[in-house]
């Protein structure tokens, strides 16, 4: 079983935040799940648990757990653990999907593992998990403007967001080329400069 996770911050006010595009991207594979079983009957269910909204359903054959939690961007290791344990799901079929300013906008990063970058969501992660070794989808927001703060919670301009839906679509097909293929596939066919 995969749990993929997508970060962001629950509530209205964020929703279309530059932090929150991992919230976006599950939101999007849960339209395709639900678009490629049109014609048989969906088992996909919201439910919510360990301070997460969940879906559990099987994609490409494989069962998977999609996850937003619902702790806000900081404290997202408080979500993913708990759910972690309670389904018996090892790190390395954990997949987390967040932002990240260190890549130009629309760029896709996949990782089997490596550091936070600065990414508080992923930190708090990786600190309770107490590992790196955590496969990832980063993807770029482009380069703050200002304060930092002020940037990730910033919504995407016009242009921008036009972008960002292309990307949102890519990265669906990432994941779906993972559970199809394997993770160095998926890394070999989108990592690729924009």
């Amino acid at each position: 079983m995969k749990l993929i996770v997508g970060l962001g911050n629950p509530g209205i006010r964020y929703e279309k935040t530059k932090h929150n595009i991992g919230f976006r991207v599950v939101d999007a594979i849960y339209d395709r799940i639900q678009s490629q079983q049109k014609h048989a009957t969906s088992t996909a269910k919201v439910n919510s648990i360990y301070n997460s909204l969940i879906v559990q359903t099987k994609w490409q054959n494989a069962d998977i757990i999609l996850a937003k939690p619902m702790t806000y961007m900081n404290n997202s290791g408080a979500a993913v653990v708990p759910l972690a344990h309670r389904f018996e799901i090892h790190t390395q079929d954990i997949i987390v999907i967040y932002d990240d300013v260190h890549l130009p906008l629309g760029a896709l990063r996949i990782r089997r593992k490596g550091s936070d970058g600065g990414q508080k969501g992923m930190q708090s992660i990786i600190q309770r998990l107490g590992t790196t070794e955590i496969p990832r989808i980063r993807i770029g927001i482009g380069e703050p403007i200002g304060d930092l703060v002020d940037y990730v919670l910033s919504e995407f301009s016009d242009e921008e967001e036009s972008e960002m839906e292309q990307t949102v679509d890519r990265a669906v097909d990432a994941i779906e080329t993972l559970l199809e293929s394997d993770i160095l596939t998926a890394m070999n066919r989108f990592n690729r400069t924009i």
